[in-house]
């Protein structure tokens, strides 16, 4: 929902200023129309119904895996892509994984997003419409930034879908955001006050492989993202998620785990490693043997680490997949 047009819709009807909220509090309940908001006048309802749309974004298609991952394809007003997901757990979770940006500027080679053209930044209404989307289908109690797009490129619009989040049901400490390591980023998030977890996708433990794979290591070197993420700790304390996409042949033989290791306190860090999701990028998965072993090495010098479960990978739903193609 286009907050911003509500309120002068609303203003334009001289309505009081508290309508505002009395809708939004309907659209983060889920509701699927303005006829349901019962505690607005009926003309309210149908002149808001005819100006304003419950959602900024168009869904283009959806699809559903074999795991019950949806994932959803929207375009923005200006026909800009992006998708959005929502990951089912057997424990009962209900994980939204939101995009911030329509494309990705900083092209990581493994990644489907990068290799698309980057389009815009999204606003904080169309960052909350993907979660509204999913919320209008069932309670939803945790969100990743982990779609689109690098979301410390975009934070002020992020931190102000935040802002709302807990009224869907998403409280800030279930809510991560992910960042390449876009420093600035990084810093503003540690200075605000939102209890709002930070991931790191690190990918390779050495600033000359980290390059190749990821040029915004140019920019920000390894060494600087890590020491703001150790500050970030220190301020938040909350450890930093550290995500390390498994690549056959290219950053997952034993000296890559023993480097990692030495790099990263375990009081600051937690590991999730995550099994490579197919793209066109041209690289190969990492074996399960592989990934186990890399686990263990990590594990045997005491970092905390874990090995994500791959959810949706049949429907191109997975991390690293999302590129607005259906």
């Amino acid at each position: 929902m286009d907050l911003t047009l509500l309120r002068k819709e609303l203003a334009d009807a001289g309505e009081p200023c508290y309508r505002a909220e009395q809708v939004w509090e309907w659209a983060a309940k889920g509701v699927r129309g303005y006829g349901e908001m019962t505690n607005l006048p009926a003309g309210l309802r149908e002149r808001l119904a005819e100006r304003v749309p419950l959602s900024a974004l168009a869904l283009a298609t959806e699809s559903t895996a074999d795991d019950g991952t949806r994932k959803a394809l929207f375009t923005t007003a200006g026909g800009k892509p992006l998708e959005a997901v929502l990951m089912r757990f057997r424990d009962g979770r209900r994980s939204v994984c939101v995009s911030s940006q329509s494309g990705c500027p900083l092209t990581c080679s493994f990644c489907a997003t990068g290799q698309m053209k980057f389009g815009r930044n999204l606003t904080a209404s169309e960052i909350l419409d993907q979660a509204l989307h999913f919320r209008r289908i069932e309670p939803v109690d945790h969100c990743v930034f982990m779609g689109m797009g690098e979301p410390m490129m975009n934070l002020d619009e992020v931190l102000t879908a935040c802002e709302r989040l807990p009224d869907l049901g998403i409280t800030h400490r279930r809510t991560t955001i992910s960042t390449v390591g876009w420093i600035p980023g990084i810093e503003a998030l540690t200075a605000q006050e939102m209890p709002i977890r930070l991931a790191f996708s690190l990918h390779a433990p050495d600033e000359a492989l980290r390059s190749e794979l990821m040029p915004v290591n140019d920019r920000y070197p390894l060494h600087d993202v890590l020491e703001a993420c150790v500050e970030h700790h220190r301020v938040r304390r909350r450890k930093v998620f550290i995500e390390y996409v498994m690549l056959g042949g290219i950053n997952d033989r034993h000296e890559h785990a023993v480097r990692l290791s030495e790099i990263l306190d375990p009081k600051v860090f937690k590991v999730n490693l995550i099994p490579y999701n197919p793209t066109a990028s041209g690289f190969e998965g990492s074996t399960p043997k592989a990934i186990e072993a890399f686990r263990a090495a990590l594990a045997e010098r005491g970092q905390p680490v874990t090995v994500r479960l791959t959810r949706g990978r049949d429907i191109d739903a997975a991390c690293g997949q999302l590129a607005a193609t259906g």
